[in-house]
């Protein structure tokens, strides 16, 4: 990642803050239509789940100047999805209905070089997560 997809990332996401609650809404609503064999790994009531993406997707977006920072917590949720049944392939999933619900939340905002900008970050975020999961699982 640029610093330069990093400041596109991180200033789209301080739009993206004031429609948290919609955002998630939509994400998971968009999840849940792409991979509906994915919503049994998830709560009935979606509520604290919702709250719980959008504070990790802040944490990661702000760490993104100190990757080193937040690498082990990253880390550290994919080895935690083990538990979950989450799958490698969940997370084009979940790549594809972020991209989406960012698409939707900030409409004309969302640029080519935005979304190009946030791909790469959800990508090389998922492949630490991937990593750490896979090491996990064989461990």
């Amino acid at each position: 990642m640029t610093p330069e997809q990093i400041a596109l990332v991180q200033g789209s996401f301080k739009k993206v803050v004031p429609i948290a609650g919609p955002a998630a809404d939509i994400f998971y609503a968009k999840l849940f239509e792409i991979a509906p064999q994915v919503r049994s790994l998830f709560p009935e009531d979606m509520s604290d789940q919702k709250k719980k993406l959008m504070q990790m997707i802040g944490i990661a977006v702000n760490g993104l100047t100190k990757l080193d920072e937040i690498l082990p917590a990253v880390q550290d949720l994919g080895r935690r999805h083990n538990g979950y049944d989450v799958t490698e392939e969940h997370y084009g999933f979940v790549g594809e209905a972020l991209i989406y619900a960012l698409g939707q939340g900030l409409g004309d905002d969302f640029t080519e070089e935005t979304k190009a900008a946030w791909v790469e970050t959800y990508g090389t975020l998922a492949s630490v997560m991937i990593s750490a999961q896979k090491d996990a699982a064989a461990a």
